[in-house]
């Protein structure tokens, strides 16, 4: 093992012990896996430890599959990039002055403009969604649906990047609506299959497979809950999907290998088509790109929700990927800062 890969090791180890990190954290650097380690409790109650197995909530994290399943769909020719919303949903948005331009592209790079159900620039607290719509009847993407559809525009499409949760639910109905299949059988099918993500897929809250890790809330009174009453029962278009660390190094792998998409499709994917608001960063469809001194330093995705962070990049100078996933609602940031600032 290098130098370097010694020194990440090493400082991981270091920095998820000092903020007593429960998750598992996994790198790797070409084909070498150079560290993964499983630590905290996937379950507090019975005292059961997360392990390099254990499967975890990536909330936002998984609108990368969601972005990967279109370009599908425009690799195919069902769609375009440039295609209408009102011509690929035969559903009816009644919120006021209701743009018809709204685009596939639009909706893949958070610059649509149409209302979104959490808007994170009102809302902090992903929590109070569920007081006047409880989580329980949330199953399906349509579902979600009276949450937003009655709104009004917040900006012309096209106008500006404006993170957007809505966008990426209407992204899910048109795939429904284009297969004729539920978004996360399609998923599993298209995206999971091929890349042998056997661990991974959209699982009710209510019915989670073995090895999955319980989310937890920590109070600031030092006790701590479950995520259960906090989240939607199914995760969907927008978020809420488990995985495996070795499944999303599968997956990455899957995507830069051009098993999902064609060359053509993965380069539009990994474009950067938008400056967000943050200084030298970008974004594609369904992913987060970074710059420095004008060439990539990486290429990545992230999600946050009570009781679930999740950070993983691949780092294509470095030809290192990563994958930090917690159980907890803070933690991958720290490991991320840690394994960067050793870059």
């Amino acid at each position: 093992m290098s130098t370097l890969n010694l020194d990440l090791s090493r400082l991981i180890k270091e920095t998820s012990k000092e903020i007593k990190f429960s998750g598992v954290i996994g790198v790797k650097t070409g084909d070498d896996l150079i560290h993964c380690s499983g630590q905290g409790y996937s379950n507090r109650s019975d005292e059961i430890m997360n392990t390099t197995e254990t499967r975890f909530g990536i909330a936002s994290g998984c609108k990368l599959f969601t972005a990967i399943a279109i370009c599908q769909l425009v690799q195919k020719g069902t769609l375009r990039f440039d295609s209408k919303l009102k011509d690929c949903l035969p559903i009816e948005f009644r919120f006021p002055d209701f743009h018809q331009d709204v685009t596939i592209h639009h909706l893949l790079t958070h610059t649509s403009g149409i209302p979104d159900y959490f808007d994170e620039e009102v809302m902090e607290d992903f929590e109070e969604l569920w007081q006047k719509n409880p989580m329980y009847h949330i199953k399906r993407l349509k579902d979600f649906l009276p949450m937003f559809q009655d709104d009004v525009m917040m900006f012309e499409p096209g106008e500006r990047f404006h993170y957007n949760n809505a966008g990426y639910i209407v992204l899910g109905l048109i795939v429904e609506e284009q297969t004729g299949l539920e978004f996360s059988e399609y998923i599993e099918k298209n995206i999971f299959l091929p890349c042998g993500m056997k661990d991974s897929g959209y699982f009710s809250m209510d019915k989670l497979p073995k090895n999955t890790a319980l989310g937890y809330i920590n109070e600031k009174n030092g006790t701590w809950r479950t995520n259960v009453y906090s989240l939607p029962v199914k995760g969907g278009a927008d978020g809420g999907a488990y995985i495996t660390t070795k499944d999303m190094f599968k997956l990455w792998e899957g995507l830069f290998s051009n098993q999902l998409l064609n060359k053509e499709y993965t380069n539009l994917l990994l474009e950067p088509h938008i400056t967000t608001e943050d200084e030298g960063t970008f974004y594609g469809y369904g992913i987060w790109i970074s710059k420095k001194n004008d060439g990539i330093f990486k290429y990545h995705i992230m999600g946050y929700d009570p009781g679930v962070s999740f950070n993983s990049a691949v780092y294509p100078a470095n030809r290192m990927i990563t994958v930090i996933t917690s159980n907890e609602s803070m933690g991958p940031d720290d490991i991320t800062c840690a394994i960067e600032k050793e870059l």
